[in-house]
């Protein structure tokens, strides 16, 4: 068995120090990942090793969220993946009609476009008013862009584009107001959203959740965090209730697998069964 690789014995102490410094947990990352930004961000940072990071995260709490933006996955667009959104219009208001009031949970809400994508659907379902959203994410920064609901003007267009794929029942310029070449989200699809900070890698699960949306981000974690969060998830649904995941993604271990039945399977949309 050769020695390891110095620099892999730097991260493992870098991703420690984080931890028990600031109770961020990226141990359980996919390390691939890890590495390469981390690579990305002594390039930018000024320092010649890891080695050299590491006590400036320990004292430097401005550095240490520099850093942590860059290990944060924050590519998300409006209506990302359309048929996801029409799949959620067809088999999932249905049922959530139902229910007098609903509560979801979008977890890794980045930047909020999505979180925005699914206040719209609910609202033209007329269902808007008996939701309760609570968007998450552990970057602080992005959940702030995502509490102003403020974006890029050229993203529009893609956006417009998505939102009719997705089965959209208006203008989709409706929801937004142009502001010094941005767009501005308007502020009726704010009031049913609660954005707070949450780290699926140590945090705890929410309660009585009727749908849980977690897209795109499953992909970078390893096998032991995926099974967590997906723990978190099933505890956090109540029965019956559903769960929406990024399309390259699923239910790949057998004790969550087993209590879910497939929705849409292209849409990765599952139904939590109910008590037998």
């Amino acid at each position: 068995m050769g020695k390891p690789d110095i620099e892999d014995i730097e991260i493992d102490l870098l991703l420690e120090a984080i931890y028990w410094r600031y109770g961020y947990d990226f141990r359980s990352y996919a390390r691939a990942s890890i590495e390469r930004r981390t690579r990305q961000f002594l390039s930018v940072a000024g320092c010649a090793s890891v080695s050299e990071m590491i006590p400036r995260v320990l004292r430097d709490e401005e550095f240490f969220s520099k850093l942590a933006r860059y290990f944060s996955i924050s590519v998300t667009q409006m209506f990302r993946d359309p048929l996801v959104y029409r799949a959620v219009r067809e088999k999932v208001i249905p049922l959530l009609r139902t229910w007098p009031h609903f509560k979801v949970w979008h977890a890794g809400c980045a930047t909020g476009e999505e979180v925005y994508s699914l206040a719209i659907v609910l609202k033209e379902e007329n269902l808007y008013q008996r939701a309760t959203i609570y968007a998450t994410d552990f970057n602080d920064e992005a959940l702030e862009q995502a509490r102003e609901g403020v974006y890029e003007m050229e993203k529009m267009k893609e956006a417009t584009h998505n939102y009719q794929q997705a089965g959209g029942k208006a203008s989709f310029s409706e929801y937004y107001h142009a502001r010094c070449g941005a767009a501005a989200m308007d502020a009726a699809l704010k009031e049913r959203i609660v954005f707070s900070s949450h780290n699926l890698a140590s945090d705890s699960a929410f309660g009585e959740m009727h749908l849980v949306l977690c897209r795109n981000v499953l992909i970078y974690f390893n096998a032991e965090l995926q099974n967590r969060a997906l723990g978190l998830f099933t505890e956090s649904l109540v029965h019956g209730g559903f769960l929406c995941l990024g399309t390259k993604e699923g239910l790949r271990f057998p004790e969550v697998n087993d209590q879910y039945e497939t929705v849409d399977g292209k849409a990765r949309i599952y139904k939590k069964k109910d008590v037998p």
